[in-house]
């Protein structure tokens, strides 16, 4: 079994500065960090740091060949990740102030250029029975959903960041939704329907502290989240996507799957980074909350 990523990659450029930017201001950087992102590359990772065959299906221009290089270190099949002559890889300008407040400005670049020849490469190898994984900082979702709900495959979506019709455009093809309270409420004002109405087989609202809650048909469960001290939440949710999708890819029952998926992301927000920090199957089994 596979799981097969129509995902973003993003280089994240993190500057501290003393204050952020007022308009016309220059400001002198105290220092600058690179790390790779983007919710497509955390998820991917995630995946295959669960254990699982993950394959991702993005592009990054001549620039990005370091956030390839780094997805394939951490267990990603990259092969189809294209690298694309004149348009540059997607990335964020992160400005961090001594507070801990920021501004991002974030260019789509190649995620927002993916050929459909890469996407249709990809998917020719899968098997049914195979999990096809989007989110919306690419393009084409309900397109490429549409052709791996033919071939077989599992459908997942992670409604982030909110987009109200790519979200309408991609619920009939959906067997797992999963989204954050926030979204959640987004997408009930846009659809007219709350997520238990919308007739997806597993539905997952992340509750942040307060954990997450799973929707299947007529059966709603909650999970707590573990007791620890966050230091840095950016990727918990990605880490949580990446252990579910991959722990149900092995067989496990969704309960299982959840409870895995909740330490992961324990263990993720008591660390600094992003894709370079999500654990490993070793290091969330043998966690102690």
């Amino acid at each position: 079994m596979a799981i097969y990523n129509l995902g973003s990659i993003n280089a994240d450029y993190f500057y501290r500065v003393p204050h952020l930017p007022g308009p016309g201001e220059t400001l002198a950087a105290q220092d600058l960090t690179r790390g790779l992102g983007g919710k497509g590359a955390n998820m991917s990772v995630a995946a295959a740091r669960a254990g699982a065959r993950a394959i991702h299906v993005g592009a990054v221009g001549k620039d990005g060949l370091w956030a390839r290089d780094q997805m394939m270190e951490s267990g990603v099949d990259t092969r189809y990740i294209a690298i694309l002559d004149d348009t540059p890889t997607g990335h964020a300008i992160i400005n961090v102030d001594d507070a801990g407040e920021n501004t991002i400005v974030l260019l789509p670049g190649a995620n927002h250029a993916i050929l459909s020849e890469t996407r249709a490469s990809a998917l020719a190898e899968a098997s049914p029975g195979d999990t096809l994984l989007v989110q919306n900082e690419t393009l084409n979702q309900a397109e490429t959903a549409k052709t791996a709900r033919d071939l077989g495959l599992y459908i997942a979506y992670a409604a982030a960041p909110f987009d109200a019709a790519a979200t309408a455009a991609i619920l009939p093809y959906l067997d797992f939704l999963i989204l954050n309270e926030i979204e959640a409420a987004q997408l009930t004002e846009a659809t007219g329907k709350s997520p238990d109405a919308l007739g997806i087989k597993d539905v997952i609202v992340t509750l942040g502290a307060q954990g997450a809650r799973w929707i299947s048909g007529t059966q709603t469960r909650d999970f707590p989240a573990m007791p620890v001290t966050p230091v840095d939440t950016t990727g918990a949710g990605d880490t949580f996507t990446g252990y579910v999708l991959a722990a149900r890819d092995h067989g496990l029952p969704m309960e299982q799957a959840i409870s895995l998926a909740t330490r992961a992301a324990a263990l993720m927000v008591t660390r600094h980074g992003t894709a370079d920090v999500i654990p490993d199957l070793k290091d969330v089994d043998t966690a102690r909350f």
